[in-house]
């Protein structure tokens, strides 16, 4: 039975993005599995199973001032996020719940299951001032326990009544389920979607992101989307130098042709915990070509895995960045797609209704 350094058997992980669970760095002890001999050698121990807890959230609304980004706010409906993509810059916010960064991020999920309440009170907050929500930035909202839980669905349903803009990334193919909402929000400007293709090579897909729909099945969602009339993004995220980075031009190509209207890019990050995970699934799955892509990578940040500095952070400097970034302006002149989103109105706004509130004489 083949044991990562943490101490999880390999085959307990099968369809997860981590090989390994290491410590929240925040905790003083670490727990080690150990074989004290019991157990026989044939004696498989079961897979690794998703697990879902509820919190009951005392705010929903998240606000940033970070200048290299273009909202201010946004909503996270879970915590950890079962599409389990090794590169996931949000793994190490688990840390913050005593979790590990690892597979705990992958399978020890927090549904926010009074969201929506949450949400309508701070939306009719009187000091509130209105501005295009994002949601996905941290987790994907769409992930599977979507399906059950409902939290996305029913802050949706929240924006909508208001009126209020929102722009949502996702990989998940169950936004679908959510167009009745979305196209009436999208035909008064109040709605975006951003879908990230990260390769449109399946094998390389569901190793990397191993719970996500297919990259043909993210096409096909694009297609439905913009067939609906909502703005979609193509997003070429995370480029991985020496990896994906070859197929940029072929996701925007096929991209455009499946419906999409504009196209962003970033360059994987490996924060903190992030950055040995990465290593890990990359010697693991790529050793042959595992050091030229921590080169490429390194080369993009001054010598080191990760540079967490704004307007850096997400495209990294030098001839590499600069060559990716030339690459898709070209790809984009040739395609048709559009580098800016469109606006989003902010005028329509009106706070959330709520029993016993005085009806308007007009």
């Amino acid at each position: 039975m083949e044991i990562t350094k943490s101490g999880i058997a390999s085959e307990r992980g099968r369809a997860r993005g981590a090989g390994s669970n290491p410590a929240p760095r925040f905790e003083r002890y670490e727990t080690v599995p150990i074989d004290d001999g019991w157990a026989s050698e044939t004696q498989a121990l079961p897979p690794l199973r998703t697990e879902v807890r509820e919190e009951v959230a005392r705010s929903i609304v998240s606000y940033n001032r970070s200048p290299d980004i273009s909202f201010d706010r946004s909503i996270n409906p879970y915590r950890g996020c079962e599409h389990g993509c090794v590169y996931c810059f949000a793994r190490p916010s688990h840390a913050y719940l005593g979790l590990s960064p690892g597979l705990d991020f992958e399978t020890q999920l927090i549904a926010r299951r009074n969201a929506a309440q949450v949400l309508v009170y701070e939306l009719r907050k009187p000091g509130y001032r209105v501005a295009p929500m994002a949601i996905g930035t941290n987790t994907d909202p769409y992930q599977p326990i979507e399906r059950d839980r409902r939290v996305m669905r029913a802050c949706l349903e929240v924006l909508a009544e208001a009126r209020h803009p929102v722009g949502i990334v996702t990989k998940g193919s169950l936004i679908e389920r959510d167009i009745d909402i979305l196209a009436p929000m999208a035909a008064r400007g109040l709605a975006r979607v951003g879908i990230s293709v990260t390769s449109l090579d399946a094998e390389l897909s569901r190793k990397m992101e191993p719970r996500c729909p297919t990259p043909q099945r993210r096409l096909q969602t694009i297609r439905r989307l913009s067939d609906a009339g909502i703005p979609v993004r193509v997003c070429a995220s995370p480029l991985i130098p020496g990896l994906t980075d070859h197929e940029m031009e072929a996701i925007l190509t096929e991209s455009a042709a499946f419906g999409a209207a504009f196209a962003s890019w970033i360059v994987l990050r490996l924060p903190r915990e992030v950055a040995d995970l990465w290593k890990e699934w990359l010697f693991k799955h790529y050793p042959d070509r595992a050091r030229r892509v921590m080169g490429h990578i390194r080369s993009m940040h001054g010598g080191r895995d990760y540079d967490a500095r704004w307007h850096h952070r997400m495209r990294g400097e030098g001839a590499y960045a600069q060559m990716i970034a030339q690459r898709f302006d070209r790809v984009l002149l040739a395609v048709g797609l559009a580098k800016e989103a469109p606006v989003l109105d902010c005028t329509q706004f009106k706070p959330p209704e709520r029993r016993g509130d005085q009806l308007s004489l007009f």
